[in-house]
């Protein structure tokens, strides 16, 4: 009877099979979530979170491509940034979090375009991570200046 309570209280098996997610499985969700966020999925956005993998993560073309179709996967049967956060903001250090929050900024700006929503996104996000208002704003200022250097 216990065991029963203690399932339905901490989601059973659906709670381990999240607590398994891999942290830079959920990084790049965050990134194709962060795309989405102005309801458009822009071909530029997905070739900057393609880049971003690259670099970040030290991928070759066919991994990144792979952990991106997973993240597209998991950002689209989401219910919510939660399950992501968490697993990002327990397992990656405070100097990769940030970083994080950088190339959030940087995917929004992907498309030219200033988003409210893709703002607001990030804004909710950067507490989820641990990240505070002055790491998150100076993060947007090294994303403007690389954005636009390109």
């Amino acid at each position: 009877m216990f065991e029963a309570i203690k399932k339905m209280m901490t989601g059973g098996e659906s709670a381990e099979a999240r607590s398994e997610l891999d942290p830079h499985v959920a990084a790049a969700t965050l990134l194709v979530e962060a795309a989405l966020a102005d309801g458009i999925y822009a071909d530029v956005e997905a070739e900057k979170i393609s880049f971003i993998l690259k670099s970040a993560f030290n991928l070759d073309d066919e991994a990144a491509a792979a952990m991106q179709e997973k993240a597209e996967d998991l950002a689209e049967n989401a219910t919510d940034h939660h399950q992501f956060t968490k697993v990002v903001k327990a397992c990656l250090p405070a100097s990769e979090r940030v970083a994080l929050i950088e190339h959030l900024w940087a995917v929004a700006m992907a498309d030219g375009e200033k988003s409210p929503f893709e703002d607001s996104f990030i804004r909710r996000i950067a507490p989820l991570l641990a990240v505070d208002d002055r790491e998150r704003v100076l993060a947007r200022s090294r994303a403007e200046a690389a954005a636009r250097k390109s």
